[in-house]
C-alpha cells in the first residue's frame, strides 16, 4: 500500500497549502477523507485523466462539497489538474471554487448544499442500468449529511431497483459544523438503519489503506443491492493539532501552523 499512503500525504500536503493561501476552510474535513480518496484513486476508481469524459469512467461523487481541496489535491497528483490551476484554488474567477464545482477537470457535479451526491450518483447508476454499461458509482458523504432526507429516499429508491453499481462511503468522523453528531442529531444506531433500507454495509478504519482496499475489493463484487461503507475516521487527521477539534472546520491555518502541519506530515513549505 506505499503508493497509496504516499499519495495520502500529498493530498493533505496540497490541501493544506491551498487552504492557507486562500485563507479558506474546511482543512479539517479534507484531512479525513485523504486516506480514502488515495486507496480509491490509486487502487480501484475507473478514471483516466487524459480522458475524463469517457463514457465508461467509474464516476465519483463528493456530496460533501465543502472538502473540496482533498479532491483537487488528488487530481492534481494524478495530473488531472496543473499546479498554476491549483495555485488558483479560491481566487476571484478560479474554477476551482471553495465547493467542488463540476467546471474542474475530472469532478462529475457541483455539491454545497448537503444530501444532494447520493440522490445524483444513484441516478448516475439507474443510468448506467438501463444503458446496460457496467460503470460504478462511487458517493463520498459526511456522518452529519446524513440528517438529509434524501439520502434515505435516494437508499430506498437504490435498494428497490437493486442498484449493486452504486457505493455511498461515509466519513464517519464523528463531528459536524459546531459540535458532536450524536449532539446534533443522533445517528445511532446507523449501521442497521441503513441494512433496513436495504444496503449492504460495512465498516472500516477510513485511515487503514490496506483494510480500505480489502472492503473497497469487497464491495466491488456485491450483487443485488446498494452498498455502503462506514469508515470511522479523525476529523484532521495527520495533524496533531487539529485532530477531532472542530475548530477546524471554519479556521485557516496560519504561516506557522502551516508549517508546524507539514512538518508532522513529512512534507516542505512551498
Amino acid at each position: 500500500m506505499e503508493n497509496s499512503i504516499a499519495l495520502a500525504r500529498a493530498i493533505r500536503a496540497t490541501a493544506l497549502q491551498m487552504v492557507h493561501d486562500a485563507r479558506a476552510s474546511h482543512i479539517g474535513s479534507a484531512l479525513s477523507i485523504a486516506d480514502i480518496l488515495a486507496v480509491l484513486y490509486r487502487n480501484h476508481l475507473r478514471f483516466d485523466p487524459a480522458a475524463a469524459r469517457d463514457p465508461l469512467r467509474d464516476r465519483f461523487i463528493l456530496s460533501k462539497g465543502h472538502a473540496c481541496v482533498a479532491v483537487y489535491a488528488v487530481l492534481a497528483a494524478i495530473g488531472a489538474l496543473s499546479p498554476e490551476e491549483i495555485a488558483s484554488y479560491g481566487q476571484d474567477f478560479s474554477p476551482l471554487m471553495n465547493h467542488i464545482s463540476h467546471k474542474v477537470n475530472g469532478v462529475e457535479f457541483s455539491t454545497g448544499s448537503l444530501g444532494h451526491g447520493l440522490p445524483f450518483a444513484v441516478g448516475k447508476a439507474m443510468a448506467a442500468r438501463m444503458r446496460g454499461q457496467t460503470w460504478q458509482n462511487y458517493v463520498l458523504l459526511g456522518d452529519g449529511e446524513m440528517d438529509e432526507g434524501s439520502n434515505w429516499e435516494a437508499l430506498m429508491f437504490a435498494s428497490h431497483h437493486r442498484l449493486d453499481n452504486v457505493a455511498a462511503i461515509i466519513d464517519c468522523n464523528n463531528l459536524q459544523s459546531l459540535t458532536t453528531v450524536r449532539a446534533t442529531l443522533n445517528l445511532e444506531p446507523l449501521a442497521q438503519k441503513l441494512e433496513a433500507f436495504g444496503c449492504r454495509v460495512f465498516e472500516a478504519d477510513g485511515h487503514d489503506h490496506q483494510t480500505l482496499d480489502q472492503v473497497l475489493r469487497a464491495i466491488a463484487a456485491v450483487r443485488g443491492q446498494p452498498s455502503v461503507l462506514l469508515a470511522h475516521t479523525v476529523k484532521g487527521k495527520g495533524v496533531s493539532f487539529m485532530e477531532n477539534s472542530v475548530d477546524w472546520h471554519y479556521r485557516s491555518p496560519d504561516k506557522q501552523q502551516l508549517q508546524q502541519a507539514l512538518e508532522e506530515l513529512g512534507a516542505q513549505h512551498a
